[in-house]
């Protein structure tokens, strides 16, 4: 198994959407990329943390390569709004790839640049090296399937 970890606004919608993705086999929420050690919702809400809301995904790469789900992250979400995503503003929300291999780091900048090319627009997703994850709490763990859907960008 493989991980990858996506920012594309809030992580409701993120992670419900790789939920039900053939040959992803676990998900979770969580924050990284800031420097509060095991922060909580509420303090990266703040601001203060320098977190971004991501979705971790462990995926079973002979079922689904990672192209393929860079693929489903560029769909999913406005790669070009910066620290925003629709209603929900903040550096939080902000688009980024984390990436867990140098394999991972080369196959989302080539993907970048097509979609840079494509779109004729700035991509603001920043690619950067995964840093240590830590889990949301229990309940934005699957939010939308334990809630019925609710508010979010996707």
């Amino acid at each position: 198994m493989q991980l990858a970890t996506f920012g594309a606004g809030c992580f409701w919608g993120v992670e419900d959407t790789f939920m039900k993705t053939k040959g992803v086999t676990k998900t979770s929420v969580g924050f990284m990329g800031g420097t509060t050690k095991d922060p909580s919702y509420k303090e990266v809400c703040s601001k203060g943390t320098g977190h971004v809301e991501v979705c971790q995904v462990e995926f079973d790469e002979s079922v689904i390569s990672y192209q393929e789900l860079l693929d489903i992250f560029w769909d999913l979400h406005d790669p070009t709004q910066g620290d925003r995503q629709g209603y929900d503003v903040g550096s939080q929300y902000r688009s980024v790839i984390f990436y867990h291999s140098e394999e991972q780091n080369k196959i989302a900048e080539k993907s970048k640049k097509t979609l840079q090319e494509k779109l004729h627009k700035t991509i603001t997703t920043t690619i950067e090296p995964a840093q240590e994850y830590y889990l949301a709490e229990e309940y934005h763990q699957q939010y939308f399937k334990k809630n019925g859907g609710g508010a979010c960008h996707i």
